[in-house]
């Protein structure tokens, strides 16, 4: 059924896992090797939602829909409409839909998207994303949001679809998406419609806000299932009497997208059929078992300590991972290198070459793999970057040394038709030998990997959309807060220039409240590079107002 985090198949998978570890005589940690953690598996609309309005009730799924980040409440209030939802000033342009409108405890009307849709590097796109305009409403003090698509950002007038939503926080306020109809029934005069407005808008390019005499009622309940799932996790231990205190960590996620379907990641998510995953990362736990298997039969040779972690939810976006170097097992300062296997099955038989990212990590990387590659005959093409879209990511974000390694993306990529047949076993065992081999050779060096940055240490998408930032890993996942977590604090950047430590948890920045990850975000969007900023954090229970250069 493929291996769905929080699934009775995945569960299978991680017991499987488990006993292997077991049967090499190797020490299971945790809760006899499971390390449990919770997850959000998917957003549905519960039976208390309600859109009303004199003298018309509105139909869930037909005329509006609540969206995944809204928070569960009701509003009863006046509405105004605002435009596209800005209130910005660039070099180029300032737009503020809100001046002279007092939206305080009403909802407020908004349209999707923005005058410029079509142009991807355009100055709206980063003041368009929907959780952006809400936070900014909210800001406003509106009480309640409701969105709406003109005929130039969706002619077909389609309610968003309320998919799964990994973060469990939300937006703090009710936030519906309805259709131009029904926004057209709330103009009592019936003298303007959303599509002309719209088109107005576009044209001028100058707000246009008015208010709507009509009181409408909404009730808004998002059901966020949850799920337990875990990494599975053994020690080997090294027989060094001083070195046997380091680790090296051998990883790779065990989970993938069981049957597929819309919100799953499945390149083809309108059907539904199981992703057994071969490649991606059965291929990768195969290996790490079989080398598990070599180590502990010749464990008397290591003397560093080595850990094999089969990771839950890296599908998710990493978060198993992730839950480790927030909840690490052994010390994090003990590490000295982390190799993760992801997508390591389909060696092609004539290049073999295999892609190593993060060799840049540190300084040692290029000449352990370039003499293991050439005993193992194959061919590397290395990235020095330690971040990327895989679990090696969260280690590196820990200023651990990482490779990751990988032998190509291919079209069967989160489809059906990744299946075993498709598998190069003999280059399997050629990509484990090399592995086998480098594991040996960092376990057992005088000396520990030297660290060095390679590049940055999250998620370039997200950069892109952001002009500064704090320079943190913060923890999306957390539920037992208000406000965000730094689970690490990244060297020389402007948190631990200003005094930021792992563990502090943002509250306020520049006196603005930062509930969760969501306003952390639309924060940090308002700033630029050069700028200094007061920001709020508690540690210990104690508040602490950090003055952060960007």
């Amino acid at each position: 059924m493929g291996r769905k985090a929080g699934t009775a198949e995945g569960r299978m998978a991680a017991r499987y896992i488990a006993d292997f570890f077991n049967a090499l005589g190797i020490v299971l940690l945790d809760e006899e090797g499971y390390q449990h953690f919770e997850i959000v598996t998917s957003a549905q609309p519960g039976d208390n939602n309600r859109l009303v309005f004199d003298p018309f009730e509105g139909e869930l799924g037909k005329d509006f829909t609540p969206l995944a980040f809204s928070q569960n409440g009701s509003l009863s209030a006046t509405v105004v409409f605002a435009g596209y939802g800005f209130d910005f000033s660039t070099d180029s342009l300032s737009w503020n839909d809100y001046e002279d409108m007092d939206v305080t405890g009403k909802w407020v009307m908004i349209l999707r998207g923005n005058p410029d849709a079509e142009n991807t590097n355009s100055v709206f796109m980063p003041f368009s994303p929907l959780i952006k305009k809400v936070l900014v409403a909210k800001d406003r003090g509106a009480g309640g949001v409701l969105f709406v698509s003109g005929e130039a950002s969706d002619e077909a007038d389609e309610l968003t679809d309320l998919s799964r939503d990994r973060i469990p926080s939300d937006a703090g306020i009710p936030v519906f998406h309805i259709t131009r109809t029904v926004a057209d029934k709330m103009m009592i005069t019936g003298q303007q419609t959303i599509a002309g407005i719209e088109s107005r808008l576009n044209q001028t390019r100058q707000p246009a806000s008015f208010e709507i005499d009509m009181t409408v009622t909404g009730s808004a309940e998002i059901i966020k299932n949850k799920a337990m799932t875990q990494n599975v996790v053994a020690l080997l231990r090294g027989n060094d009497p001083i070195l046997q205190d380091e680790v090296v960590i051998l990883g790779a996620h065990y989970d993938h997208l069981g049957i597929g379907g819309p919100g799953s990641g499945s390149r083809r998510p309108d059907t539904t059929a199981v992703h057994n995953g071969a490649d991606d990362n059965a291929s990768g736990v195969a290996a790490l078992l079989e080398v598990m298997e070599m180590l502990a039969a010749n464990k008397n040779t290591l003397k560093r300590s080595v850990l094999g972690i089969a990771f839950g939810a890296e599908e998710m976006g990493t978060l198993g991972s992730r839950y480790f170097t927030d909840h690490p097992l052994v010390d994090l300062d003990k590490i000295t290198a982390m190799i993760n296997l992801d997508m390591i099955g389909r060696l092609d038989s004539l290049t073999k070459s295999i892609s190593i990212s993060g060799s840049g990590t540190a300084r040692e990387f290029s000449d352990i793999i370039a003499r293991h590659a050439d005993m193992a005959d194959l061919r590397t093409q290395l990235a020095p970057e330690g971040y990327g879209p895989s679990d090696h990511a969260s280690f590196y974000a820990q200023d651990i040394p990482v490779l990751s390694l990988m032998t190509g993306i291919h079209q069967d990529f989160h489809t059906p038709e990744d299946d075993i047949d498709k598998i190069n076993f003999r280059g399997l065992k050629t990509v484990a030998d090399f592995v086998y081999a480098t594991i040996v050779d960092l376990a057992n060096r005088p000396e520990a990997l030297v660290f060095q940055e390679a590049g940055p240490k999250s998620r370039p998408s997200m950069r892109r959309r952001f002009r500064v930032s704090l320079g943190i890993m913060p923890d999306i996942a957390a539920t037992d807060i208000k406000g965000v977590r730094a689970i690490g604090v990244i060297p020389r950047k402007p948190a631990a220039l200003a005094g930021m430590k792992k563990g502090d948890i943002i509250v306020a920045i520049e006196g603005k409240p930062v509930n969760g990850i969501y306003e952390y975000m639309h924060r940090l969007s308002d700033f630029e590079a050069g700028q200094r900023i007061s920001v709020e954090v508690t540690r210990n229970d104690e508040k602490i107002v950090l003055s952060v250069q960007l």
